[in-house]
This record gives structure tokens, C-alpha cells and sequence, in this order.
């Protein structure tokens, strides 16, 4: 399972290759999943965006029944360049039980470095299954008022707020969804925003992929607004009943208790 398109340096991909191997090795754990995150895949890079790439890993059987619990994060070497580091299946269904829409976003990267298709579509299917569409929109609701917050005077951070307005508004026109696309041209293109909305969007990305280091300035006001009425649609929405939080993690503990069971011989 790859999916690592030309735009991407053939260098840069190779050294991630090359990060991800000994993680394998040295942590004594298999990696399911690997893809890149951040604002490539979200689709806004900068000609100079380093490269987030996230993985997924499994330990070995006995590592979860110890009793002193390792660590659920497996950093590599933070760089200019790189910043690759993952997460334990076990704490990534943790999280999406509880409406953590990032390892939604991990799933249905469009940009993946290797992994296990069988383990990507039955992750994403019980994602469709436990995922609470209400608590998927407190998520980005607070991603992107937290960005808002703190726009720190660059064009830059104004896209991780103007993401997850997309985002709302995606749920919002798509009524019993709660997985949405990843990345922002999809957002824009299928959730419905004005014509003049989708080409300043779109303009903007424009001027982000060919500038580096998109500095200081003022985005377009029509977007601001755009944002802003997201997050008061989503704030002021109709919140539906709260799915039940036990029910969903005794479905991601079946589907976490069926990747490991079958590692007991490898003991």
C-alpha cells in the first residue's frame, strides 16, 4: 500500500523511508500505517513546508499485558525538514472513540508512505461506526477557534483555521457523516460554499504554493467572515444525542483485540 505522488522530493521521501525502518527495529513493533500529514496532504504546502509524516504501530502481545504500560509515542529526530513520529493503534482508537477526528484525517490521507490496506479499511470502517458525528464537530470547532485565536499576524496559521471552517461546514451540508475528507480542495469542492468563497480559496492556496515562508498579511475579508459564520454555525448548532462512549470502544476493543490475538504465535 503506497500512494506518494511526483510533487513529492524523491530524496526527502526516500530519507522518511529510510526513518520509518529502524522504528520498526528498534522499538520491536510493526507499522500498519505511514502517511504524511500536515499541510502538504491537507493540500496548502509552501514550496519549503517540511514534511510531517504519522504512523500507526503495533507492539508485540506482551508489551500490552505489562503492567507498567510503554509508551504510546515513538518520536524520531525533529528537523527543518522532518518531523515523523507515531502513535500506538491502541491510543489511536482511544482517541477516536472519543471523537478525535486526527486519526480520521491519518486514514484517509491522500498521501501514504507504506502500510497494510487490509488495516487502513477496516480502521476507517469501524471509524464510520463509532465515530459521533456531534463530538467530530467540537473537535474542529476548537482546532480552528484556537487557530483563529492566535493568528499570530501570518497568512500561514490562517489556514488552520480556515480548514476546519471548511471542515464544519462539510459536516454540515452532509447530515449523518462524521468522516470528512482530509484535505481543503475537497472540503471546499463538495461542501457547498459560494462560487466567490471557493475562488478566494483557491487563490489563496495559489499564492501559498508559490511563495515561501507565506509571511505577514491580511487574508481576505470575505474569508474571515466565511470563518467566523462556520464557527457560530457550529456553535449555535442543534446538537444531537451524544453516542455512548462504552458502546463504541467495545467495538474498537474487538477490532484491536483481532490485529493482536493473531501475533500470540510470534511470541
Amino acid at each position: 500500500m503506497r500512494a506518494v505522488p511526483d510533487t513529492l522530493d524523491p530524496e526527502i521521501v526516500a530519507a522518511i523511508d529510510r526513518r520509518l525502518a529502524p522504528v520498526c527495529e528498534e522499538h520491536g513493533v510493526t507499522i500498519p500505517l505511514a502517511v504524511e500529514s500536515g499541510s502538504r496532504a491537507w493540500g496548502f504546502p509552501s514550496p519549503d513546508s517540511d514534511y510531517d509524516a504519522r504512523f500507526l504501530f503495533l507492539r508485540p502481545v506482551d508489551d500490552y499485558l505489562r503492567l507498567t504500560p510503554l509508551r504510546d509515542v515513538v518520536e524520531t529526530p525533529l528537523d527543518a525538514v522532518f518531523d515523523v513520529n507515531g502513535w500506538d493503534v491502541r491510543k489511536a482508537l482511544g482517541l477516536l472513540v472519543r471523537g478525535n477526528a486526527t486519526v480520521t484525517e491519518w486514514l484517509r490521507s491522500p498521501i501514504v508512505y507504506g502500510g497494510d490496506a487490509a488495516f487502513a479499511d477496516g480502521a476507517l470502517e469501524l471509524a464510520e461506526r463509532v465515530l459521533d458525528r456531534e463530538r467530530v464537530i467540537d473537535h474542529y470547532l476548537h482546532v480552528g477557534r484556537r487557530h483563529a485565536a492566535h493568528p499570530g499576524g501570518k497568512l500561514k496559521r490562517f489556514f488552520y483555521a480556515l480548514r476546519p471552517a471548511a471542515t464544519l461546514r462539510w459536516l454540515r451540508v452532509h447530515p449523518g457523516l462524521a468522516v470528512a475528507p482530509m484535505d481543503l480542495p475537497t472540503l471546499m469542492a463538495e461542501n457547498g460554499s459560494p462560487v466567490d468563497v471557493r475562488e478566494a480559496v483557491a487563490e489563496l492556496i495559489a499564492l501559498k504554493a508559490a511563495t515561501r515562508e507565506l509571511g505577514a498579511g491580511e487574508p481576505p475579508p470575505l474569508l474571515r467572515t466565511f470563518i467566523e459564520d462556520e464557527f457560530n454555525a457550529a456553535a449555535h448548532r442543534q446538537a444531537g444525542p451524544r453516542s455512548d462512549l462504552a458502546a463504541g470502544a467495545r467495538l474498537a476493543d474487538e477490532f484491536f483485540r483481532e490485529l493482536v490475538l493473531p501475533r500470540i504465535s510470534g511470541r
